[in-house]
């Protein structure tokens, strides 16, 4: 597992913007898409369940571009993702949440996300 500096985590999330808001809004499309497919479901606007295979397809191939990035997805929806770090000669997780406007965050490994801390400027 390579290590990423705090500056390369963020140059890493900023490439990763245009991934994250295409999964962001795919993802709600798809919750409804298979809310809609469901027995039951009420019919969507948006379609069936083709439609739903293709986001379903394409959400696929943006986590994969998230992960061969080296960054770990700790959470869907929420996204959170993790960026393997050392900070002060320990191992961390550079964390940034969904709705954060830069990786401001974070915390061991074992603590997970409970042990979350503003990083040190």
């Amino acid at each position: 597992m390579s290590l990423f500096t705090v500056a390369e985590a963020r140059a890493k999330l900023a490439e990763l913007r245009p991934v994250i808001d295409e999964v962001i809004p795919l993802r709600a499309e798809a919750a409804e898409l298979a809310m809609a497919t469901a027995p039951g479901g009420d019919p969507s606007e948006l379609g069936g369940l083709p439609e739903l295979k293709a986001k379903q397809a394409r959400l696929d191939e943006l986590v994969t571009l998230i992960q061969e990035s080296g960054a770990e997805i700790k959470g869907f929806a929420p996204l959170l993702l993790d960026f393997p770090a050392e900070l002060n000669g320990d191992q961390v997780l550079l964390c940034w949440l969904e709705g954060d406007d830069d990786l401001a965050w974070y915390h061991r490994r074992d603590l997970g996300f409970a042990g979350r801390r503003r990083l040190p400027e």
